[in-house]
């Protein structure tokens, strides 16, 4: 099913595999993510991901082949939602976000989709949610969490830079900022003064402002101890680029703490 451009939400393709099963959904955003995407749904299914959550691929229009349905289909993925217009991440998550709420989920997960996160861990997310947190960030740094070949320079900037000026802003510390395994209420994505549905939200600005959105607003947020690992040789899965990329991230981070996002 092919859903038109609206306000806030891109153009985009739809295909249902499954009804709605679960009360709480992950959505996967993913680019171009080969065998790493693959190796990560393995993982959900022997770890039955899907009995907690229904799981949705958020693709970016990847090309290798990586979405193709018959390999979802046995790895129970429920949905696969297409982007076909404009934007990177922030993009390809107002896609799902604007799904999953209209399909009546009480709460989102998002996690990446290049096999760094440990997504057995979801559970513990649900259990969040349950117990009425709307903000819930998942962190390799806290007590419990597992920081495993993290590039020396990721955990200064986190460490030092980002987590720091997220924690200001949000006025509660958190550890693992640039950490896009979370979850979220539908209350807290609905809500009249969050407004995640704007076209503002590009690339890792949405991820940014809704780190601190939450508990400006007086609503609860917390961290939950999960692992992140990178590969011990080769090249590091990601999308930001060391110059261009960070020096992007640093200027959302800004533009967050003045409050450029908040709806006017």
């Amino acid at each position: 099913m092919l859903y038109e451009k609206q306000p806030g939400v891109p153009k985009f393709e739809c295909a249902e595999y499954e009804e709605k099963k679960k009360e709480y959904v992950v959505l996967i955003p993913v680019i171009n993510e080969g065998e790493r995407i693959i190796k990560e749904l393995t993982r959900a299914k022997k770890y039955n991901i899907s009995g907690h959550a229904d799981i949705v691929i958020c693709d970016g229009e990847s090309t290798d082949g990586c979405t193709e349905e018959g390999r979802l289909r046995k790895l129970n993925v429920n949905t696969l939602l297409v982007k076909q217009d404009a934007g990177k991440q922030g993009a390809q998550l107002r896609m799902g976000i604007w799904w999953a709420l209209r399909r009546g989920y009480k709460g989102i997960i998002t996690i990446d989709g290049n096999n760094k996160d440990s997504i057995e861990d979801v559970p513990h997310f649900i259990e969040k949610l349950e117990e009425g947190y709307d903000l819930i960030q998942g962190s390799r740094f806290m007590k419990g969490g597992k920081a495993v070949n993290t590039p020396f320079i990721r955990t200064v900037s986190v460490k030092l830079i980002h987590g720091p000026i997220i924690s200001l802003t949000a006025h509660q510390r958190f550890t693992d900022t640039t950490n896009a395994y979370r979850a979220y209420s539908a209350r807290y994505l609905s809500d009249e003064r969050v407004q995640p549905l704007r076209d503002i939200f590009m690339t890792y600005e949405l991820l940014a402002y809704l780190s601190v959105r939450a508990t400006q607003i007086g609503m609860k947020a917390c961290e939950i101890p999960v692992t992140r690992a990178y590969p011990k040789t080769g090249k590091t899965p990601t999308k930001i680029s060391f110059f261009k990329g960070n020096s992007e991230l640093m200027k959302i981070l800004l533009k967050n703490a003045r409050g450029a996002y908040n709806p006017k």
